[in-house]
């Protein structure tokens, strides 16, 4: 495992969880929200943003954490291990509740500076309907990838917290 995309909802523990493998494995560790988004809550553009994951993807080493559906092809086709973590939606709803009421009004570590935690109506409809409008396409995804790549599906934070432990 030295090239891991780690993708999920909202509010699954995908940031924390690369945290811990990238000081477990001795790995990079790049927070797509970080890259992204630029002071202010402004997008960085499509074509930087797409040159900056290739530039990422070429590295031998990393950990990219983050979804961002326009370019996972890009990651897909660099990683050697895909980790979905694929936890329930109260999870991922106390999670996103938890990160913003710890960060509330400050910025979070794996995001950019001048970005300060927020919680918006559009966030928890897309951790709402995650389920069903995005989870069905990855795991397609996933199984097509299944041959070639070392694929982890976590479904618990018990399982997030093994692998983390290494058992």
């Amino acid at each position: 495992m030295k090239r891991i995309m780690v993708i999920g909802c909202g509010g699954s523990g995908k940031s924390t969880l690369a945290t811990q493998l990238g000081q477990r494995l001795s790995l990079p560790v790049h927070h797509l929200d970080r890259l992204f988004w630029q002071p202010g809550w402004t997008e960085l553009p499509k074509d930087e943003w797409r040159k900056t994951q290739e530039r990422l993807c070429a590295q031998p080493e990393w950990i990219l954490d983050g979804n961002y559906g326009g370019t996972m092809d890009l990651r897909f086709a660099a990683a050697d291990t895909i980790i979905f973590l694929d936890v329930s939606t109260v999870t991922c709803l106390a999670g996103a509740f938890q990160r913003f009421f710890r960060f509330r009004g400050r910025t979070r570590p794996d995001m950019t500076e001048a970005c300060p935690e927020r919680l918006e109506w559009p966030y928890l409809k897309w951790i709402w309907t995650y389920r069903r409008d995005h989870r069905p396409k990855i795991l397609r995804k996933l199984n097509e990838l299944r041959a070639d790549k070392k694929v982890i599906i976590l479904t618990s934070r018990r399982e997030v917290n093994r692998l983390i432990r290494g058992k």
